[in-house]
């Protein structure tokens, strides 16, 4: 079989999983091949069709691939948008001009986000009109979205905290008003394209900066929190990746380590408020959910890198573990969505754990 060519032209392997020559490509490496080229192919459709009017089949087409190899490396087609969508979101060029006072870092924020939005009437096509639709569409996306969306709020406004001149007044609902401003421009922006002006947008968001929203944060209530059990065992966890940095991190150091399902994210505010932390994100449908996971981390750290210098980022690190080999390191053997798991690390040594609702504070508590 002689190679293939693309739309543009370029020469492609052959789907057989032979180079040209004959020598045969090895499996893992013609998996990664045939994804890239599920993604770039459904890429195409879905800016071309939009999510609902996109086809499997015409994907595959496209792909020069069969339909079985589509569905071979993604679930179905919501999954496959996500996964889209994710790695757009994961490589997109930044140049972030972060502020250096909550208002300017609020409206350096929503400066960034409504750049590649299609602001204007003749504004061209946005490949994420379709993602709050079928969002929507499917209850077992809506809460880990919600919980997602929290730690960003969580995220960002530790970050804000850290700035004059509201520094160390807690600030997560002025982070969640900006990304509650934010996501309805998105969403206006296809539905009336000309309705919102961009400058109103990032004023809006830089004077939320100035709004006292009684943002208070009470301790989960000693009645119900767990108390953690005192632990004296090796932390020899796996080498994973810091999705806020995109760097290297060996999860804990000395602080928490915590594994949160999808639909307990916001519980990480319980330890971040006491301790550095780093989170596990974990789910009992990988191959469904982490596509989301991945898109949202990496808004996540676009939203830091824009808004916030790196001095002021929050100690925590976000780790997607989606083959949950974090979690076992911590003990967690089995993992679904409401899964909360935390261990205190001091010395390269689990020191503490505390299982179920309020772990994460009843962890971070130990006493040094």
């Amino acid at each position: 079989m002689g190679t293939e060519q693309n739309r543009s032209g370029d020469r492609q392997e052959p789907a057989d999983g032979r180079r040209a020559g004959g020598e045969r490509v090895p499996r893992a490496e013609t998996q990664r091949r045939n994804r890239a080229r599920v993604l770039a192919a459904a890429r195409h459709e879905f800016t071309e069709r939009g999510f609902r009017d996109a086809k499997i089949d015409r994907i595959a087409e496209r792909a020069k691939l069969t339909r079985g190899a589509v569905y071979s490396n993604f679930p179905g087609k919501r999954a496959l948008y996500f996964s889209v969508l994710a790695e757009d979101a994961e490589q997109a060029p930044a140049d972030p001009r972060p502020g250096r006072t909550v208002p300017d870092a609020l409206a350096a924020l929503a400066s960034a986000w409504l750049s590649p939005l299609p602001l204007a009437t003749d504004g061209p096509d946005w490949l994420g009109r379709d993602l709050v639709p079928e969002i929507l569409a499917d209850e077992h996306t809506r809460r880990p979205y919600a919980e997602l969306l929290a730690l960003q709020a969580i995220a960002l406004g530790f970050g804000l905290e850290a700035l004059p001149p509201r520094r160390g007044h807690r600030l997560v609902r002025v982070a969640a008003a900006a990304l509650t401003t934010l996501h309805g421009a998105g969403q206006l922006a296809v539905a009336a394209p000309g309705f919102a002006d961009p400058f109103d947008v990032v004023e809006t968001c830089r004077g939320l900066a100035g709004l006292d929203l009684a943002d208070d944060w009470s301790p989960p209530h000693a009645g119900y929190a767990p108390a953690a059990r005192p632990v004296d065992a090796p932390w020899a966890p796996p080498a994973a990746v810091d999705a806020l940095r995109a760097e290297p991190v060996r999860p804990g150091g000395d602080g928490v380590v915590a594994v949160l399902g999808l639909h307990r994210l916001s519980a990480v505010e319980e330890a971040l408020r006491l301790c550095p932390v780093t989170a596990v994100l974990v789910t009992g449908e990988p191959r469904e959910l982490d596509p989301l996971v991945r898109l949202v981390l990496a808004e996540l750290r676009s939203c830091l890198r824009h808004a916030l210098p790196e001095s002021a980022w929050p100690r925590l690190s976000l780790v997607h573990d989606g083959a949950a080999a974090v979690a076992a390191a911590a003990g967690v053997r089995a993992v679904s969505d409401e899964t909360e798991t935390a261990v205190r690390v001091r010395d390269g040594r689990i020191v503490a754990r505390a299982d179920g609702r309020g772990a994460c504070h009843a962890a971070a508590s130990v006493p040094d």
